[in-house]
């Protein structure tokens, strides 16, 4: 349970507060854009099987390997995208807490 609330929560819970803190005048606007990164899990439909509890996304599904990552790192520097780069890098740290939760498992 305490996995399921880490990494939905960050997809979900943590971009609602960054919106509503950090960008107070287009709150709406910036929490929708934060909430849709999670549209970067339409590579899980590349793999077999498309959903597998126990994988860890990153560096395993296109749009989650190191290469992607650097380019989310490098939207997040220039001003002009920082709002993207930011939405899809709190999806990958989201996506790496869930990789940890699967490695301490037992």
């Amino acid at each position: 349970m305490l996995r399921f609330c880490a990494h939905y929560g960050i997809h979900f819970i943590v971009p609602i507060f960054i919106a509503i803190y950090f960008y107070k005048e287009n709150r709406l606007w910036s929490a929708v854009i934060l909430l849709s990164a999670i549209v970067i899990d339409i590579d899980h439909l590349l793999a077999t099987p498309i959903f597998e509890p126990n994988r860890c996304s990153i560096n395993f599904h296109p749009l989650h390997t190191y290469w992607a990552i650097g380019i989310y790192t490098l939207l997040f520097i220039y001003q002009k995208t920082r709002i993207f780069g930011l939405a899809l890098l709190l999806h990958i740290i989201a996506d790496t807490v869930d990789c940890l939760f699967i490695r301490t498992e037992f």
